[in-house]
This record gives structure tokens, C-alpha cells and sequence, in this order.
């Protein structure tokens, strides 16, 4: 459906068409329902090379950040709200800023929505969500570990915000790391051993349970992998691949910041 108010929802993508559907499809059928009706509800992701490997295995066209402004543009959108569903103020935010604001005079009004973990109250709810996902696991002998990519951005102290998030909530046994930044996976063995865990359960803290979650994560072949390093050190390790994008309480996160930046449009009046 053809209107003139878009939300275009970004997400950097992933080649699993089950992740895809769990996650990514899953925030984008929030949004789509917070929104209403009179607002269109598109997708676009920002790394080419997952669109051509779903061009090529799928037959699947998913448009790039500026085809679809000029998509946008040419059908004759007016109103346009950006929806990323990147975890933080990053690298990859910041490109798509600069994107939208070169297209900008393309349309009437522009808003971006704020990505996942841009308030302290964001972090709460994300908190919780997680503490709710991992309910059956606290028995004092099983420590939580996170698993986020990491960014050589300032924005990766969004991690250790997501720490004190819930510490502050007197969840000592949940440690959040990261594969490519800090705290590393060393970081976490150290924090974990001074506890008196036998168990360790790793999920990723990611939108999308993609190559990161299977292989750096997961991979019981690859020595370095956060599975293996926990299984040497003596733990029971236990693997949950699924993203962020499956917690119902993470899509309504993405959902109210479309929903504040649809409302932000007033303001340009």
C-alpha cells in the first residue's frame, strides 16, 4: 500500500529466513500495528552484501538506504519516518543520518526514530525483558552471558550501561560482553569465575541471531568460540540462538520510538 506517510524500517539484515522472520519481520509487524493505517510500513537493510545473497538464494529484491529514499521520493511520500532497528547510536547510525539528511529536501516532514538502547528507561525495559527470558534459569549456580557485537564507537559503553542496568536490579549472575570491543569474552571468564557458578547460559545481545550467534558464539568446533572458551574452563554450557527481535517487550521498545517520531512530525508544521 502506496500512502503518503512512510515509515521505513532499517535493519542491517541477516541471510537466515527464519531469523529474518522471527526478528526482523516480527519488530516490523509492531511498528506496522502501532502505527496504523495511514502510515505505509517498508523495509530496507544496509548491508549489501546480505541483500545480494537474498537476491541470489531467494529471489527476494530488498531495497539499500538510498534506494529506497528515492523509492520513496518517486512514489511521492510526504511525510517520512526512518525507523532503525540498530541497538545503539553507532557507526551505522550515524551513516544512515547523514543519508536522510542529504535526501531531506525530497520530502515535506522527516523524523528518525531513536535505535533500541537510547534512554535509561530503554535499558530498564531491555533489563527486564531479558530477566523474563532467563526466569527459569536463576538458581544461583547459573551465571547469564550476553553477547554483543561491539563497535570502536564512544557508543559502546552502551554495554556497559546495559551492566548497570542489571546490577541495579541485583542481578549479579547476568554479564554482558562483547565479540569485537570491551568488555571481551576474557573480561566476562574473569567476572564469571569469581562466582560460584557450574553452568553458564550464552544468548546473543543482538536484534538478529545471525553468523555472530551461531559461529562466535555457538560453534562447538571453533575452539575460540564464547562456547567452547566456557566449556574448557569447566562450565555447563547451553546456547539460546535467538535474537532480541523474539522478545515481545523488545518490539514494543521499537514500536514507541516509531511511534514518538511519527509524533515529532507535528512540530514541522
Amino acid at each position: 500500500m502506496i500512502t503518503e506517510n512512510e515509515l521505513l524500517v532499517v535493519s542491517f539484515g541477516t541471510t537466515s529466513a527464519e531469523s529474518r522472520r522471527l526478528n526482523i519481520e516480527y519488530v516490523e509487524q509492531a511498528i506496522r500495528e502501532a502505527a496504523g493505517e495511514e502510515w505505509s510500513v517498508c523495509r530496507c537493510f544496509t548491508s549489501q552484501t546480505v541483500i545480494n545473497i537474498i537476491a541470489r538464494k531467494e529471489d527476494i529484491k530488498i531495497d539499500n538506504i538510498a534506494e529506497a529514499l528515492e523509492r520513496a521520493a518517486a512514489t511521492g511520500v510526504k511525510n517520512l519516518v526512518v525507523q532503525p532497528t540498530h541497538l545503539m547510536k553507532g557507526i551505522e547510525y550515524d551513516k544512515l543520518c547523514v543519508m536522510l539528511k542529504d535526501q531531506a529536501d525530497s520530502f515535506a516532514r522527516v523524523a528518525m526514530g531513536d535505535p533500541l538502547l537510547t534512554s535509561n528507561e530503554d535499558f530498564d525495559r531491555v533489563a527486564d525483558a531479558l530477566i523474563d527470558a532467563f526466569a527459569g534459569y536463576e538458581d544461583g549456580e547459573t551465571a547469564v552471558v550476553l553477547m554483543g557485537h561491539g563497535t570502536e564507537a564512544a557508543a559502546n559503553g552502551i554495554y556497559d550501561k546495559m551492566q548497570a542496568a542489571f546490577d541495579s536490579k541485583g542481578k549479579e549472575d547476568y554479564f554482558v560482553g562483547t565479540v569485537e570491543a570491551k568488555p571481551s569474552l576474557d573480561d566476562v571468564i574473569r567476572d564469571v569465575r569469581r562466582g560460584h557458578y557450574k553452568r553458564v547460559v550464552l544468548r546473543p545481545l543482538m536484534l538478529v541471531a545471525g553468523n555472530h550467534a551461531v559461529n562466535d558464539m555457538a560453534s562447538p568446533d571453533d575452539p575460540d568460540s564464547w562456547y567452547s572458551r566456557f566449556t574448557a574452563e569447566g562450565y555447563e554450557t547451553l546456547c539460546i540462538i535467538e535474537g532480541l527481535g523474539q522478545l515481545p517487550a523488545v518490539r514494543s521498545i521499537y514500536a514507541d520510538h516509531a511511534d514518538r517520531a511519527i509524533a515529532s512530525l507535528d512540530g514541522q508544521l
